[in-house]
C-alpha cells in the first residue's frame, strides 16, 4: 500500500536531508532517469520536470510524520528541509524495501544546486532531441536562468557520469 512512499523514505535515508522542494523534485526525476525504481509521472513545468504525484506523496509522508518538514523564511520565500524521522526510519525497517543502495549518486546530486539540477533534469526531459535542439529549448524556456554554453557542457558531462554509475 505504501510501497512508493517507502521509496521516498529510502531516498531520504540515503541522502540525510534535502533542502528545497524543487531540489527534491529534480533529484527524484534524475534518479528515475538513472533507473532507480521511481514511477511518478512528470510534466514540464516552469522549473523543469514536475510531478504532482510526488508532491502529494511528500505531503502524505509528512502528515504521517515519517518525514520531518521544516519551513524556513529565506530572502522573501519559504524554503523546506526534509529529513527522515525516527517514525519513518522505523516504518522503513518494518517494510521490505527493494530500493537499491544509491547513496553515492544521491549524495552527489544533493550536493549540487537546485539551479544545476533544474538544468540537468530539463536536458534529460528533452533527451530525444539533438543537443542543439535541447540547448535552444533551454536558452528559450529558461532564459531567466541565464544558462551558458559552459553550463550545458557541465550538464551533459554530469549526465554521462551518472549514466556510467546508474543502477
Amino acid at each position: 500500500m505504501l510501497h512508493e512512499h517507502g521509496k521516498l523514505l529510502a531516498l531520504l535515508k540515503q541522502t540525510g536531508e534535502i533542502v528545497g522542494r524543487k531540489k527534491l523534485q529534480k533529484m527524484v526525476y534524475i534518479a528515475q532517469k538513472m533507473n532507480l525504481p521511481f514511477h511518478e509521472k512528470y510534466q514540464f513545468h516552469m522549473f523543469g520536470p514536475y510531478s504532482e504525484e510526488l508532491s502529494l506523496r511528500m505531503e502524505e509522508v509528512c502528515q504521517l510524520e515519517f518525514v520531518s518538514e521544516v519551513k524556513e523564511k529565506k530572502s522573501g520565500y519559504q524554503q523546506y528541509r526534509y529529513q527522515l524521522s525516527e517514525k519513518g526510519n522505523n516504518f522503513l525497517e518494518m517494510v521490505a524495501s527493494d530500493f537499491p543502495d544509491a547513496t553515492a549518486m544521491l549524495s552527489d546530486m544533493n550536493e549540487r544546486s537546485a539551479k544545476f539540477l533544474e538544468l540537468v533534469s530539463t536536458v534529460l526531459y528533452f533527451e530525444d532531441f539533438s543537443r542543439e535542439e535541447v540547448t535552444n529549448k533551454v536558452f528559450t524556456l529558461k532564459a531567466k536562468q541565464n544558462y551558458t554554453e559552459q553550463d550545458m557542457d557541465e550538464a551533459y558531462n554530469y549526465i554521462a557520469r551518472l549514466q556510467k554509475t546508474a543502477i
